[in-house]
């Protein structure tokens, strides 16, 4: 049989993957080859993907630098900043936005470096979901790439309707501000959405190159636009024209917790953490975009990382000028244009100068948007190529003529339509779709993470990129705030009597009800069919439910086993010696971190 194997692949061009600093789904020292393109020489990019189980399908023209834009334009610290600033401020004060930040950031940035860890040794659009099939216990991995990869994909799906509406909100406050006589209504407001929606649609259905152009100037007016508004509020601040210091005194704004909530401090500060986690959530996206960047095990990795720190920085920085020279929390949090930011500016800044930030949030929270679009439109093709969905043959269909996947862009655009309906249901059911982002992304984000800490151990197989000896702890933080974080994000700021449904913290219903219609989909159906990541070249999975020799998807090599359409195809070793060593394998020692 052996030999057999040997004779049908010895005149095709092989490539090993023994030395590939990827968890394989491939034993050390398989093989790979293109049956179409004997002669085909793999890059290190296409050899990296085709040892994960998949054959390569997007043109690699983004990198670390373009990567890091798309990244950086989905986290959009701006207009994030200004479009949750009702929970930041409104839960606990400066307090919150101040210690209360730093604080949040120790638990988002131990979660960013365990993710950036995965990134590099699986660094495929599937993401966080392959990764958790890929570390679970045997027998438990679809399962885990279910719950992943649903969670994740809520996430995603919620997260270009809130930025819009967070800028359609913007928009229609500078209207107010412009003629006073004019209350926005919510109708206005889901309509102006929708229109958003649809341009972002339409520029994310563009090539790669075009894409990767569109989201390097985005991203680069959101840094520049940041730092003009840091720089800009406490410069021309009127505050001394209303008879107020310049700047409030940092006993004030270090010391005060405004009672925002019917909880005790403690408590109130946590809820505040909604501002910090639903802005700092957009970092997974260069996992998400590995398949389509040059260098992915390095590239993608630092991308993550480096997002989380600079995003958490600068956004540090804006947190305290808005804490220094906010007048009045109250009357910002309540006031008829129906948007505490812009509220807050007209308290600290002349008209023009206020009608300058807001255009510069404005445009900073498009670009974000379209950002968002990007990402998620990478996330839903990934899922439908491994068929979660319902007509999943049409969801991930990559156009021919740019090279991306449309489809997938739309399905998405129709769904974020549909969300938007919360808007009519008030501000507080709106707001759910903050927290339904924030809780959806961090169990994501964190579920393979948790995995690795907990089943995985020293089998792990990391990546060019990694924590060294500090993984498992940086591991267990992580976890441990989301753990922390889930039920703070679901409580109602008001309790007893007071709380009513106009009042509610909708995030259970509209996160949890999905959630558990999933799980009860997979108890049902999905556990008979749905088996994990579904590959596109043949492998062995996982290295399991494989049985004897050179056996591949449970066929014998052949030669009409070794063409898949003709995507990339594999020759393996003894199943049962993949099957001792699993996905994780015995991997090379780590090498430390590597920024």
């Amino acid at each position: 049989m052996a030999e057999r194997a040997h004779s049908v692949h010895s005149s095709h061009h092989r490539k090993s993957v023994a030395h590939e600093p990827v968890t394989s789904v491939l034993k050390a020292g398989e093989v790979v080859y293109d049956p179409e393109n004997p002669d085909h020489e793999w890059n290190a990019d296409e050899e990296v993907l085709a040892a994960l189980g998949y054959k390569p399908e997007f043109k690699r023209e983004f990198n670390l630098w373009t990567t890091f834009c798309v990244s950086f334009a989905v986290l959009g610290l701006l207009p994030s900043f200004a479009s949750t600033l009702y929970y930041g401020m409104g839960y606990a004060g400066t307090a919150g936005m101040t210690w209360g930040w730093l604080v949040a950031m120790i638990g988002i940035q131990a979660v960013a470096a365990s993710m950036a860890e995965l990134c590099s040794s699986m660094p495929t659009s599937g993401g966080l979901y392959y990764a958790s099939a890929v570390l679970a216990p045997k027998g438990w991995g679809p399962f885990a790439a279910w719950i992943t990869g649903w969670s994740n994909w809520l996430g995603q799906i919620t997260g270009a309707p809130s930025v819009n509406y967070g800028t359609a909100s913007m928009i229609l406050a500078a209207g107010s501000i412009s003629n006073p006589s004019y209350v926005p209504q919510n109708y206005h407001v889901y309509l102006l959405t929708v229109l958003i929606m649809l341009i972002h649609g339409c520029m994310a259905s563009l090539p790669t190159r075009t894409l990767a152009r569109i989201n390097s100037a985005g991203s680069t007016f959101n840094m520049i636009a940041l730092v003009v508004v840091i720089i800009l509020i406490p410069a021309g601040t009127n505050r001394t024209d209303q008879d107020l210091p310049r700047f409030t005194s940092s006993s004030e704004v270090w010391g005060t917790i405004y009672p925002g909530t019917d909880y005790p401090s403690g408590v109130s500060v946590l809820m505040s953490f909604i501002g910090v986690i639903w802005t700092m959530s957009g970092y997974d996206s260069p996992f998400h975009l590995a398949e389509e960047c040059s260098n992915a095990n390095i590239a993608a990795p630092r991308a993550i990382f480096l997002t989380s720190a600079v995003g958490g920085l600068f956004g540090w920085f804006l947190q305290l000028v808005v804490a220094y020279t906010v007048v009045d929390i109250t009357a910002a949090l309540e006031s008829d244009l129906g948007q505490p930011f812009a509220a807050y500016l007209t308290q600290v800044l002349p008209y023009r100068m206020v009608m300058a930030v807001l255009s510069l949030t404005i445009i900073a929270g498009f670009a974000m948007g379209q950002g968002c679009t990007l990402a998620a439109s990478r996330v839903t093709f990934a899922y439908a190529r491994d068929d979660c969905f319902p007509l999943s043959n049409i969801w991930k269909k990559v156009n021919p003529l740019t090279r991306t996947p449309v489809n997938a862009v739309w399905f998405n655009t129709t769904i974020g339509c549909l969300i938007l309906l919360l808007i009519f249901g008030g501000s507080l059911a709106a707001g759910a779709l903050f927290s339904i982002g924030a809780i959806a992304a961090f169990v994501a984000f964190t579920t393979p993470v948790f995995i690795r800490v907990a089943f995985v151990g020293g089998n792990f197989r990391p990546g060019p990129w990694n924590l060294g000896k500090f993984s498992v702890p940086i591991g267990i933080v992580a976890s441990c705030f989301t753990a922390l974080m889930v039920p703070i994000l679901c409580l109602p700021a008001v309790t007893g009597s007071d709380l009513d449904t106009a009042s509610m913290n909708w995030t259970v219903l509209v996160y949890g009800g999905p959630m558990f219609a999933i799980c009860i989909w997979w108890i049902v159906s999905a556990r008979k069919w749905f088996k994990g990541p579904k590959v596109n070249v043949q492998h062995l999975m996982l290295g399991r439910d494989v049985e004897g020799e050179y056996t591949i998807d449970g066929q014998e090599v052949s030669e009409s086993s070794g063409s898949d359409g003709g995507s990339a195809g594999v020759v393996s070793g003894k199943a049962a010696e993949a099957a001792s060593n699993g996905a994780v394998g015995a991997g090379s020692e780590a090498k430390g971190l590597d920024l």
